[in-house]
């Protein structure tokens, strides 16, 4: 096994592709089949062993169901639940592990897939003393989350910290078939917890290069979204939210995952934390979403957009002494009540990393009586190194009737701080935040949305070839990145264009997720669809794409031409 393998075992799978007819949106199914494996989870308190059964039994702690569906619908489906007993003074810590065994274990196939896709050589195009700095800087980093941990034993947000990185260990013991006992340590550089945190990979790699890296070109994720007020006959009659994926085509192994986790706030508390139960869109080898779409039982909706980080000075604030974007994103999802303190939660020590456009949707904040949305609604929170904003925006949404997000900072000091103002005076309007192209269209087309029908219509489009908003100073005249839902596969290999961001590559918007007031309030259920865009443009065919074999993927379906499906947990 070679080094970039450690801590991985590599499962092959033969996959056989079936093609299925596109449903309507109103036609959509939650995808139900039968060939879900399903797997128990029994804790032996008295000798403090974990066990894998086949079936329940009196020791039972938690329970995970797994659907591989991605040749049908594009997706899997996961749900775990987990037991809660208020008697057992480690029960969050035995849920946490548990549901982390379960998850690691049927997923197990998938993870070595996504793995081999994604950063499998990740090391291999980096230097061995870049490698060593980034080893270094993780084990640094978790060794200061332990001495925190163990420091502040009753504090929520630490006690949040620990259960995140416990149920970390309990993927990766999963995953090797070896329950073994909780801990924290998720030492496996290159492994798993390598696969959970790869975003925040990214920024630190870049503050550990010599010269920043190459801050002009960051390697930052894509996406969009939008939320949408319903008018009714003078009052509100449904609240739409969505979110599309951009990244590399190589992640398009995907998991919709639903959690009934019922953890403590802390050792003290016998409740529960509000956000107990969530469903998500994610990948294999990720306890979060990583896209990240939330709907969370919380009565919150929590999304963001990928925002660039242009100024290379800023990577330098970037210390191992902070809590990492994906382990701050789920205490929060986990401990808030209201946008407000979602974001000062999410807040304590930024790590700078992953930096994003973050969108909390309250709904608890809208009278369904007088179907009003009150103050609080929506809160919109940005990050870069060293800095922090969020703001009640409720009556900028009720102002325009959206609001709408495309990777580029709302707060004009984040926006001026992260080095975004220079690439508008070299490149245009396309770093612009009212004048980009994906600024332009939601403005443009928004009023055109009056149902979940036509809010999968807009968060869909792209017609690059046709629209003027997708016109670029380009040979040709036009690239498939000026959409909602980018198509960079359909641009020329060989055209000509100003800046990388508008040419040819395997990557793009991925899939679609949609929640509503009524979808989202009682039983967290989400609308996704997966693969990139199509109609009125091709669908993505792995066989027919331009150099394909420079993109490993591993597991995938050949075409991606999938439907909408429902989910909430339930398959």
């Amino acid at each position: 096994m070679s080094s970039a393998m450690h801590g991985l075992l590599v499962f092959w799978i033969t996959v056989t592709v079936i093609q299925w007819p596109l449903p309507s949106a109103v036609g959509a199914t939650f995808g139900a089949t039968d060939s879900v494996t399903e797997i128990y989870v029994s804790f032996d308190r008295n000798n403090s062993v974990f066990s894998f059964r086949e079936r329940p039994d009196d020791f039972t702690v938690a329970h995970a169901r797994f659907d591989n569906a991605i040749n049908r619908t594009g997706f899997s489906y996961l749900s775990i639940t987990t037991v809660n007993d208020y008697t057992y003074q480690l029960n969050s810590s035995v849920q946490a592990y548990a549901a982390g065994l379960a998850e690691g274990f049927l997923t197990r196939e998938l993870i070595s897939l996504h793995f081999l896709n994604t950063i499998g050589s990740f090391c291999q195009n980096r230097t061995t003393s870049s490698c060593q700095k980034l080893e270094t800087f993780l084990k640094q980093n978790l060794d200061w989350i332990t001495d925190n941990v163990n420091a502040n034993p009753d504090d929520s947000y630490w006690y949040q910290v620990r259960l995140f990185y416990e149920q970390i260990r309990g993927l990766q013991d999963g995953y090797q078939g070896t329950p073994a006992q909780i801990t924290m340590d998720v030492d496996d550089f290159l492994g798993i917890y390598l696969l959970q945190i790869s975003t925040d990979v990214y920024d630190i790699s870049k503050a550990l290069s010599d010269d920043g890296g190459d801050a002009e070109w960051p390697q930052y994720g894509h996406c969009s979204a939008l939320i949408k007020l319903l008018p009714g006959n003078k009052e509100i009659k449904d609240i739409l939210i969505a979110h599309d994926t951009w990244t590399s085509y190589k992640a398009m192994l995907r998991i919709l995952k639903r959690y009934d986790t019922y953890l403590h706030e802390n050792p003290i508390e016998s409740d529960p934390v509000l956000g107990h139960t969530m469903t998500f869109s994610s990948y294999p080898g990720s306890i979060t979403s990583i896209d990240d779409f939330y709907v969370l039982s919380s009565a919150m909706v929590t999304m963001e957009t990928t925002n660039p980080l242009f100024n290379k000075n800023l990577y330098k604030k970037i210390q191992p002494k902070c809590v990492l974007e994906s382990v701050r994103s789920m205490v929060a999802n986990r401990l808030a009540d209201h946008g407000d303190d979602w974001s000062q939660i999410f807040s304590q020590f930024n790590s700078g990393t992953y930096n994003n456009q973050w969108m909390i949707v309250d709904l608890k904040n809208y009278d369904q009586y007088f179907h009003e949305v009150l103050p609080g609604f929506v809160t919109v929170l940005e990050q870069i190194p060293g800095q922090i904003r969020y703001a009640d925006l409720t009556d900028t949404l009720l102002s325009k009737g959206y609001w709408a997000s495309y990777n580029l900072p709302y707060f004009p000091d984040i926006f001026n701080m992260s080095g975004v103002p220079e690439m508008v005076a070299k490149y245009g309007d396309f770093f612009s935040y009212d004048q980009s192209p994906r600024a332009q269209i939601f403005r443009r087309d928004q009023s055109q949305v009056v149902d979940i029908e036509s809010m999968i219509k807009i968060m869909r489009y792209n017609d690059f070839k046709n629209d003027p908003l997708s016109r670029c100073n380009c040979t040709p005249p036009y690239s498939g990145e000026n959409a909602i839902s980018s198509r960079s596969d359909l641009n020329l290999p060989d055209g000509q264009y100003p800046f990388p961001e508008l040419s040819f590559g395997l990557g793009g918007g991925i899939d679609m997720k949609l929640t509503s007031l009524s979808m989202a309030f009682e039983t967290l259920t989400f609308l996704a669809i997966s693969g990139p865009t199509f109609d009125p443009l091709p669908p993505f065919q792995w066989s027919k794409a331009f150099n394909n074999t420079s993109v490993p993927h591993f597991g995938h379906p050949d075409l991606f031409q999938f439907g909408p499906v429902y989910f909430n947990g339930t398959f």
